[in-house]
């Protein structure tokens, strides 16, 4: 159960009781070699209503004179005056086990001056890996998900969402697969997604006690699991049954703080010790008026205005409050409320008990 508590702009997320959260497995770790893989690729997009580079972004009009040549019709890239093409980025994520033949979606961004990509085609792409490899090609309408309407020079600009970056589902072709086989592996290496002693133990002792001492953990972050022979002909089954496995993560004491916002998160383990703090407010007042100065009658002067101005200062005397020693995160948050802080008064008061050593969590700020 999740309580939320609000003060002013500040917002207290918190567990009521020290029960930690029983997660599966696959929350909070993956397997090493499954993973996803970043493609990127340079691509021109065509039918643009007018909406596509200016001349300026030679590179563009450069690349359809290649596109074009390949095609068999040589024109020089300074005759080019449309309007209707543009020069994007084309970026995808290859999933794991993805096969020949399959496709993803790709996501498509201007780098030149278009105005807007909206009822754009892209051209065939094909999208590379970090080493330098060609692993998918893409190709397809593009949808930006809103418009961008403009009514000539002078005129209104109607736009709804952004219209320089657009996605095409479905887009792209794989055309070569990772080279990596799930079932020849000797062994399962699980990485936990946060580094943390405790949740890895905690991990490997929920293995063990599934399938016997298979499981052993090398650091913080990564439980290496030698596979049984019962299960070397079904490594995909004993994969689901570990990612199921139900473990209890153990979490840092810790408050993020974001000064921006006046967003504070406490995490569940936080606690106060005993101290004695003093927090007061200070008021600065301006007040401003006018005074006009008056000439007499035929003495031929001028009506003058001067500005008045009046600043007052006031200080809240500080009263000292003791906070007891607060056990739980519940009592920590019902001591800040009772001291009828403000966000920005939190923070301060966070700050100083950090330095004072009564705070006892690591406090992040952001």
């Amino acid at each position: 159960m999740k309580k939320l508590t609000i003060i002013g702009p500040v917002i207290l997320l918190m567990g009521v009781s020290l029960n930690a959260v029983d997660v599966r497995i696959k929350d909070i770790a993956a397997f090493e070699g499954v993973r996803d893989n970043q493609l990127i690729g340079y691509g021109v997009i065509v039918g643009l209503e007018g909406t596509g580079d200016t001349i300026q972004n030679k590179f563009t009009f450069q690349s359809m004179a290649n596109l074009l040549d390949k095609m068999g019709l040589k024109l020089d890239p300074s005759a080019f005056q449309m309007r209707n093409t543009a020069a994007v980025a084309v970026t995808a994520t290859l999933p794991p086990f993805s096969r020949v033949g399959s496709k993803i979606d790709v996501t498509v961004s201007s780098i030149g001056s278009a105005k807007s990509i909206q009822g754009g085609i892209l051209l065939i792409t094909p999208l590379k890996a970090a080493d330098g490899e060609v692993y998918a090609v893409a190709q397809g309408a593009i949808s930006i998900g809103g418009f961008n309407i403009s009514q000539g020079i002078g005129g209104t600009n109607i736009q709804k969402n952004h219209a320089n970056v657009g996605r095409v589902p479905n887009g792209a072709l794989v055309e070569k697969e990772v080279n990596f086989n799930f079932s020849s592996q000797p062994y399962f290496t699980l990485v936990m997604y946060q580094s943390d002693f405790t949740t890895t133990t905690r991990v490997m002792n929920s293995i063990n006690k599934s399938f016997g001492d298979v499981a052993a953990a090398v650091d913080s972050r990564t439980v290496k699991i030698m596979i049984p022979e019962t299960y070397s002909q079904q490594k995909v089954l004993m994969a689901s049954m570990l990612e199921n496995l139900v473990v209890e993560p153990d979490t840092q004491a810790k408050v993020v703080v974001n000064e921006r916002t006046g967003t504070i998160v406490f995490g569940e383990n936080v606690r106060i010790s005993k101290v004695a703090l003093a927090h007061g407010n200070i008021t600065v007042a301006i007040k401003s008026g006018f005074d006009v100065s008056q000439p007499a009658p035929f003495s031929g002067g001028d009506t003058v205005v001067t500005e008045r101005r009046q600043t007052s200062l006031t200080e809240e005397p500080a009263r000292f409050t003791v906070v007891e020693q607060a056990p739980t995160i519940s009592e920590v948050v019902k001591t800040l409320n009772s001291l009828g802080a403000t966000p920005r008064d939190i923070i301060a008061i966070l700050q100083a008990m950090k330095s004072a050593g009564a705070l006892q969590a690591e406090l992040e700020m952001i």
